[in-house]
């Protein structure tokens, strides 16, 4: 019995260092971050201000990314807050380049709609670089409005 709890505890041990070898995919934040704020009055006085941001959260070798955001709802009168809601969650969209490489990123959020906005709620612009060659990829996505984005990537060229 000792023979066999030995046994077990060396492959344990075997696996424990033997994980850290594995490479794991490497995750960079994208470093521009936005906030936008809204408000609203409400019937009887209240007052309602919601502020969203975004983020991405960028895979450097494979260009996959998830589009992530955060939002507050707080209601208020002229005397005390009222109701605070939060919520955040984070969406995994498609790779950018289809070779695994090691790779740059940054992407930023259209402003908030306004009378000037015809496609609706607004969109998104992200960009990536591959780190060891000269290759940059554009892409803007828009909201149709008709529930799927609409999604073009231009590689650049360099002249």
């Amino acid at each position: 019995m000792n023979y066999v709890m030995k046994t077990c505890w060396g492959v344990v041990l075997l696996f424990v260092t033997l994980v850290p070898v594995a490479h794991a995919d490497d995750f960079k934040l994208s470093s521009n971050q936005r906030i936008s704020c809204s408000r609203g009055l409400s019937a009887g006085k209240l007052s309602t201000a919601t502020c969203r941001s975004y983020a991405y959260l960028f895979n450097v070798k494979t260009t996959e990314y998830f589009r992530c955001s955060v939002s507050l709802a707080l209601t208020r009168d002229n005397k005390e807050v009222i109701n605070v809601q939060a919520d955040g969650s984070c969406a995994k969209k498609p790779r950018i380049f289809d070779v695994d490489s090691s790779y740059s990123f940054d992407a930023t959020e259209t402003e908030p709609p306004n009378t000037n906005s015809f496609f609706g709620p607004g969109g998104y612009a992200v960009w990536a670089s591959d780190n060891n060659t000269l290759k940059v990829r554009g892409c803007i996505i828009i909201s149709s409005g008709l529930g799927s984005d609409i999604a073009k990537c231009i590689d650049m060229k360099f002249e």
